[in-house]
């Protein structure tokens, strides 16, 4: 029963439904730009044969050993195309690019907060955490503009793309939607935001080379492709528990009610 209370579609559930999904994505877009490369976290490593090892950079490897090492922020990024992919299916495009917009906007707002917050002069004596405080105001101006470029251009060209595969499947295989689009635009991603800040001199101080910032965007991207892999199948479950609120202008329906 609670089931198909859940699968019934009316106004206000359409209206949670949405408003609970573009949540999700907001969340995770603020959240991985206020976090973004304040610590790095070991998805896994492993021991390498040596014909792999001779092919690997010494850039991502310690010796031996390959370990997938992601900024924190990057853990909540992936979860935005899945969110935008999951709204162009069941609310249509133009939706979809409403929710990327709003997510550009609201982290300029966010920007814009944090800098009011810099600007008034600290109460001394009060302030529990003035230099993180300006830590993380410096961190977070730093990368955030930039991030948002790449961003904006990732996030319009998972939307397109997926509705591209959408048209020309006919409305069939999502997992082909899904992945086509996703893994291309998690590349168009990292390729933009690794790309400005190394030319404007925000990466390491071993990233000396157009080579090294590709090997760079390499492995910051081999962690998107593993994401988009795997969320194949939550985007499946997800369209077919709600696939009754289906609303897409253009018509096509995964699941034939």
């Amino acid at each position: 029963m609670l089931l198909k209370s859940i699968r019934t579609p009316t106004p206000h559930k359409r209206d949670i439904l949405f408003l609970s999904l573009t949540g999700i994505f907001l969340t995770a877009l603020v959240l991985g730009n206020i976090v973004g490369t304040t610590k790095f976290v070991t998805i896994f490593s492993f021991e390498m044969p040596g014909w792999l090892q001779s092919v690997t950079p010494s850039l991502v490897r310690d010796g031996k050993t390959y370990t997938m090492s992601v900024p924190v922020g990057l853990l909540a990024y992936p979860f935005t195309f899945l969110v935008t992919d999951l709204i162009s299916e069941l609310f249509g495009r133009k939706k979809a690019q409403t929710v990327v917009w709003i997510g550009f906007f609201m982290n300029m707002y966010m920007l814009f907060l944090i800098s009011v917050g810099h600007w008034f002069p600290n109460t001394y004596g009060v302030s529990g955490g003035l230099n993180l405080f300006e830590g993380v105001y410096e961190f977070v101006i730093a990368n955030t503009i930039s991030s948002m470029i790449a961003y904006l251009i990732a996030q319009t060209v998972d939307v397109r793309l997926f509705h591209f595969w959408k048209r020309f499947s006919k409305g069939n295989h999502l997992w082909l939607r899904n992945n086509g689009s996703t893994m291309f635009s998690q590349l168009v991603d990292s390729t933009a935001i690794l790309s400005i800040l190394y030319f404007s001199g925000n990466l390491g101080d071993n990233i000396t080379s157009l080579s090294l910032l590709g090997i760079l965007i390499i492995n910051s991207y081999i962690f998107k492709f593993l994401f988009a892999l795997l969320d194949t199948p939550i985007i499946y479950a997800a369209v077919w528990l709600f696939k009754e609120y289906d609303e897409d202008p253009e018509g096509y329906k995964l699941y034939q009610s």
